[in-house]
Formats: structure tokens, sequence, C-alpha cells
């Protein structure tokens, strides 16, 4: 993994190229929200906005509460990021078929409902987006595995510990927390935050101040 980006302890150590955050105490919780907003942005950066500029596809993932964020994803980025914007996004949920998750999971196995769909639908330069509360979900680490195998960029929003999730993802933006709601809500706010960065980053000055996201 290349980057990882963190809520966690005060002042979290720096482990090789690994990023933590946050790594001082803040006297405020305003205060912190607003570099937390700032590291989500950060670690969208690091991923080449320009996926969307290229028409490269965007595949979400998650089981559960996690498939709701991931679907609720595709939403905001094909209808919101488009929204005055260039952008005609390419972004698709590997986790709002029931058709075909339970097709996949019942004839092969519930570990590759997502990486079996990704396999026909994906290209290299392609982004995934894996979204796990433990991020221990088998099914989830076999996707982001295949994924960084066949040069799929790989994200993976991730609570608790980080499980396995957060070391094989390429970025990790990882809530370190063990409550499944407090996690399941900072993944929605991580989630509308990518959206509306990559939203900004195509409007004008004018635009933005126009708008209401």
């Amino acid at each position: 993994m290349s980057t990882i980006y963190e809520l966690s302890s005060p002042q979290a150590p720096v482990v090789g190229d690994l990023v933590t955050f946050p790594a001082v105490p803040y006297p405020s919780a305003a205060m912190f929200a607003s570099a937390y907003a700032e590291e989500v942005a950060q670690a969208w950066k690091t991923i080449d906005l320009t996926a969307y500029t290229r028409r490269a596809g965007v595949f979400s993932c998650g089981n559960g509460g996690s498939a709701s964020i991931a679907n609720h994803l595709v939403c905001d980025h094909v209808k919101g990021v488009r929204a005055k914007t260039n952008f005609t996004p390419r972004v698709a949920s590997l986790s709002n078929n029931v058709e075909l998750l339970t097709a996949i999971a019942n004839d092969l196995a519930y570990e590759d409902i997502f990486s079996y769909q990704l396999q026909s639908q994906a290209q290299p330069g392609d982004v995934l987006i894996a979204i796990s509360s433990s991020g221990r979900s088998p099914n989830i680490v076999k996707v982001l595995r295949w994924a960084r195998e066949n040069d799929i960029r790989t994200i993976a929003i991730t609570g608790f510990d980080g499980g396995a999730a957060r070391e094989t993802a390429e970025i990790a933006i990882h809530a370190d927390c063990g409550n499944y709601g407090v996690v399941e809500d900072l993944h929605q706010a991580i989630m509308h935050a990518l959206a509306q960065y990559i939203q900004q980053s195509a409007m004008t000055a004018e635009a933005i101040s126009e708008s209401v996201f």
C-alpha cells in the first residue's frame, strides 16, 4: 500500500511511507473536523482526477450498510458530479444487482460476488472504491487483491483496525473507531466529501458560489 489516511489516536506515528492522521491533538471539534476534511481531499488527489476526464470506470462495493453507501456513491457521482461540470462519470456499484449477487453467491461463492463482476467489467486504469467497516470481509479483500494485480487503482474506506482491506488497497481512508454506527456515519460523510470535492474541482469560482452542493 502506498498511502494511508487515518482518523486515529493523537500523536500517531509515521511508519515508513504511511501517513497517519492526526499527528497532534486538536483543541476543538471544529478544528479537527476541518483538518479531517482536508485529509479526505488530499487522499482523493493522490488517485488522479483524470480518471473522470479520460472516462475511466469507477466501481464501488460493500456489504450490508456499506452496500448502501456504495450504491449512494453512484447517485452522487453520476448525478451530483455531473452538475455544472463537463464530467460525465462512468460509475457503477457492484452491490446493487440482487439477481447477479445471488447467482454468483449460489453458483460460485459469496467471496466471489465482487471480483467476478469486476473481472467482466473493469479495464486497467479504472478505479475501485471498496467500503468495509471491519476491512475483513473476504469478498472485499479478494476484489481489492484482484484489482491491484490487474492494474486497477484501489481505495479502501475502512473502520475498526482496517483489517486486510486497509493493507491491500493502494489508498486507505481509515476511521479508527470500534462502533459500526459511527464508522458508517463517517464513511457516508467521506463518500459525500469525495463526490463534492471532485465536482467543485471542475467548476469555476463563480459557478461554485452560485451552486448548492
